[in-house]
């Protein structure tokens, strides 16, 4: 069993310099939410400074990620790279964390984060932006 210390770790080091890419690339940053039994949308929005009525969406882990990893037949070398370490990534949420969803808040530009649960019972992931208009 994998500590938060060593899995927070590991998802910080997974990813490490990747973007991702919308109308705007935006890095990942590690996130730790301890003592909290459960994400709610009213969570969230305090979290984003968002209206009390904004959006609250889940995605499956998969589809959020579906473009990033994908191994398409038109990327070039340093793209199939890439996905790759997308998929890792992937991998490595869904063996440590339980509950893993994807979370928007909002519109436009959306906050996002990627968050399960791990043994300890804190929630984990990563959060990152994207831009869509």
């Amino acid at each position: 069993m994998k500590s938060d210390v060593q899995i927070v770790s590991e998802l910080r080091e997974a990813s490490a310099g990747l973007l991702f890419m919308s109308e705007s690339d935006y890095p990942f940053e590690v996130v730790l939410w301890e003592g909290r039994s459960e994400i709610s949308p009213e969570f969230l929005r305090q979290l984003t400074y968002e209206a009390s009525d904004a959006a609250v969406q889940t995605q499956a882990v998969e589809e959020f990620f579906r473009v990033a990893a994908s191994e398409a037949e038109w990327r070039g070398a340093k793209e199939l790279v890439e996905a790759k370490r997308y998929q890792a990534l992937i991998s490595l949420m869904k063996e440590n964390l339980s509950e893993l969803k994807v979370y928007r808040v909002g519109q436009t530009n959306i906050p996002v984060y990627i968050v399960g649960k791990s043994l300890s019972g804190n929630w984990l992931g990563l959060a990152t932006r994207v831009v869509e208009t």
